[in-house]
């Protein structure tokens, strides 16, 4: 019998509260998204007044960071460094811009956290906050 941790709602919550809670300190605004290892989705926020294509933007980030393992900006820098489209995966939710984060726990990813809304870099930072909210969380 396999047993492995995977995100679920209560991981969700926290790391939607801990970005959004981020997002407003810097006076912005964006999409949050949570997705367990297989990258499906679990949970997503968008903000008021936040484009309505950062929710899409964001689900995509965490099923390609989920998916793959890495954060999704990977992607696209081996896409362009590569010469290939970043959808030779034969799916289309496959994304390579900034801002999706893994989880890994105990060596493992359980799943991801994605942010859409800023530039890729601040999205990536802000995902990552989310990511180490869970990882308190499950000390």
């Amino acid at each position: 019998m396999n047993s492995y941790f995977q995100l679920g709602d209560d991981e969700a919550r926290i790391a939607i509260d801990r970005c959004i809670s981020e997002l407003k300190t810097r006076k912005k605004t964006g999409s949050v998204a949570v997705a367990d290892s297989h990258g499906e989705l679990v949970g997503l926020l968008r903000m008021n007044g936040a484009g309505f294509a950062t929710a899409t933007i964001a689900t995509n980030k965490v099923f390609t960071s989920s998916r793959l393992r890495q954060p999704s900006g990977d992607l696209g820098k081996a896409a362009a460094e590569g010469g290939w489209d970043v959808h030779y995966h034969g799916d289309s939710r496959y994304l390579g811009w900034e801002g999706g984060a893994p989880v890994f726990f105990q060596g493992t990813c359980i799943g991801s956290v994605a942010v859409s809304g800023l530039t890729g870099e601040e999205d990536f930072e802000i995902a990552q906050i989310g990511v180490a909210a869970i990882l308190a969380s499950l000390d």
